[in-house]
């Protein structure tokens, strides 16, 4: 299927050299968009970006930290000057740490009379840790789009796409900072959808549920390729019975980015996650 209304549009999108919203990009240049790939690690966007137009495509990598104003604001002179303003804003930067992460899912009685060596509980949590993953998906989200908005305001099909999480809709155990950062992103989506409403900006966001990417692979699955205990859980928990593919994601990006598709949706955050938040467990 084809969406005319995407062609010579421009989008920018952020932490575009990752598996998923790298994807983004390849699906978005497949349609005609002008695609500005941001990513902290300029190599990772420039490999995206080249692989875009060798396929045909437009594209311009951008190193980019969405944490920094003054880098921010260099991308977008950057993308105006080679592409031209922003039309698609695709606030995909985001990730966890090790130090908002707990060891076990549940906290023991032995964990805090005698707690083994290389535990870490929740009373153990670090500030910095909890401050860098908020910092990251929904600072992040918010300043890039004081960057990029304020051209888009006025503009016929501007749309704001932000990355949230099925963890925004329930917490999964050991990722409390992660967990409650997407939930932030989620609500965030819904005030500016409404704050945006009346300057013709639509906002939305895609809450992928379990993906395979570079980023979880250990999570998921042992060296010899079998699953871990945890991903057999997410498995068991998930109707489809597989992890998704950034292929599951074409749909519902290409719909909510077109407006021939979408222009009376907006402050929708729409899981693509195989069925897993719809599922009790029994």
């Amino acid at each position: 299927m084809t969406h005319e209304n995407l062609k010579d549009r421009v989008a920018v999108i952020t932490g575009a050299g990752g598996v998923l919203c790298s994807g983004f990009a390849k699906d978005l240049a497949a349609q005609g968009v002008k695609v500005a790939v941001l990513d902290l690690n300029e190599q990772a966007a420039q490999k995206v970006a080249d692989e875009i137009i060798a396929a045909g495509g437009t594209a311009v990598a951008v190193a980019c930290n969405v944490l920094e104003k003054d880098s921010l604001e260099a991308a977008r002179k950057k993308v105006n000057e080679t592409l031209g303003t922003c039309d698609i804003l695709v606030n995909g930067a985001g990730g966890n740490s090790p130090l908002g992460t707990t060891t076990k899912e549940t906290l023991e009685l032995s964990d805090i009379a005698e707690k083994a060596e290389g535990v870490k509980t929740f009373f153990d949590l670090d500030p910095k840790g909890i401050e860098f993953v908020f910092n990251l998906n929904f600072l992040g989200t918010l300043l890039t789009t004081q960057c990029f908005a304020l051209e888009m305001v006025g503009k016929e099909g501007a749309t704001i796409l932000n990355v949230s999480s099925m963890n925004a809709f329930r917490p999964l155990t050991k990722i409390p900072a992660y967990s409650a950062a997407k939930a932030a992103v989620s609500n965030f989506t819904q005030f500016m959808a409404v704050h945006f409403a009346d300057v013709g900006i639509r906002v939305n966001a895609i809450a992928p549920g379990f993906f395979a990417t570079n980023q979880n692979h250990k999570l998921l699955f042992n060296e010899d390729g079998s699953l871990t205990p945890r991903s057999n859980k997410i498995i068991t928990h998930t109707p489809l019975r597989r992890f998704g593919t950034p292929e599951d994601l074409t749909g519902a990006l290409l719909f909510l980015c077109d407006n021939a598709y979408s222009a009376f949706v907006t402050g929708v955050v729409l899981p693509v996650d195989g069925g897993f938040a719809a599922y009790s467990g029994v």
